[in-house]
């Protein structure tokens, strides 16, 4: 199912690429919006054919660094979502006035184009996250930066994600650009909350495990994330129990997930969605209404 769920993503973020992003230049972040931008630059070279061009480097550097950690999940995902978009724009064009017939053509409508587009990659990337894999790009430089700088891997996506809106206003001019990519990415972004349950960007969890020493170092180093000790007794063993609380992005859910799961596979966890994290690391209190 995870297999079946990483494809059908990778499917849809090509087909929100293709038909509702490429043909309007618009660049809404990531490895795809720079394929844009350097598509723009050199027509002759499609946006999917940029994107191997820019994961694979990105895909290799992360093995060296991560090593079996990184998930082939991962590495099918950056390879397949190029390969879906290439075989797509061969097959019905880049102008969207002679895309299937003309009949998707949304050059007077971008705004629609937007909203669309923000669905399907938002589905998509959902689809991928749910199977605990990761669609490449800048989430692959989130993590390197996370890994060496010790910044979170959300923010870390966020800046490079800026990094290449601003790289597709500068070299193509037109101001309205980050306004459209904003769009995009406000609607991918509660899309995939939707799709991964429960629509809240921040998850809390308790975890119970023997190798609780572990689990609390890959919290601390790798996500740099803080966690909580509470002290727990078990009802019919009797025994003392140190129980981990930690609260984390949604971006970062399915990255703690696999790693419990190669440290300790009989680890108890629970998941619960945060309804609003305030401080260090997440919101500041300044940003409370009224405060």
């Amino acid at each position: 199912m995870d297999w079946i769920s990483v494809t059908l993503g990778t499917f849809i973020l090509a087909v929100g690429f293709v038909l509702f992003i490429n043909p309007y230049n618009i660049v809404p972040g990531g490895v795809y919006g720079a394929g844009v931008v350097l598509h723009y630059l050199f027509p002759s070279i499609e946006v999917g054919t940029f994107g191997w061009c820019l994961d694979i480097p990105l895909l290799i550097i992360s093995i060296i660094i991560f090593g079996r950690g990184f998930g082939i999940k991962t590495i099918a995902s950056s390879c397949m979502t190029p390969l879906f978009m290439n075989i797509m724009t061969w097959k019905i064009g880049n102008d969207p006035t002679e895309m299937l017939g003309g009949t998707i053509n949304f050059q007077n409508d971008l705004i629609i184009s937007c909203i669309f587009g923000g669905i399907m990659i938002g589905a998509g990337i959902g689809l991928i996250l749910k199977a605990h894999a990761t669609s490449g790009g800048t989430d692959i430089i989130g993590m390197i930066i996370s890994k060496f700088i010790h910044f979170p891997i959300a923010k870390s996506v966020m800046v490079v994600d800026s990094l290449v809106v601003l790289f597709g206003l500068i070299v193509l001019g037109d101001w309205k650009i980050p306004l459209y990519s904003l769009i995009v990415i406000f609607v991918s972004s509660k899309m995939m909350d939707y799709i991964l349950q429960g629509g809240e960007s921040d998850k809390l969890l308790f975890i119970i495990s023997e190798k609780h020493e572990e689990i609390k170092e890959f919290i601390l180093d790798k996500l740099s994330r803080g966690c909580t000790y509470i002290k727990a007794s078990g009802a019919y063993t009797k025994s003392d129990k140190d129980m981990i609380f930690v609260v984390i992005s949604r971006r970062e859910l399915s990255t703690i997930q696999d790693c419990i799961k190669s440290i300790d596979d009989k680890a108890f966890i629970i998941i619960v969605n945060a309804h609003e994290t305030l401080g260090d690391g997440f919101k500041d209190f300044g940003e409370i209404i009224g405060g």
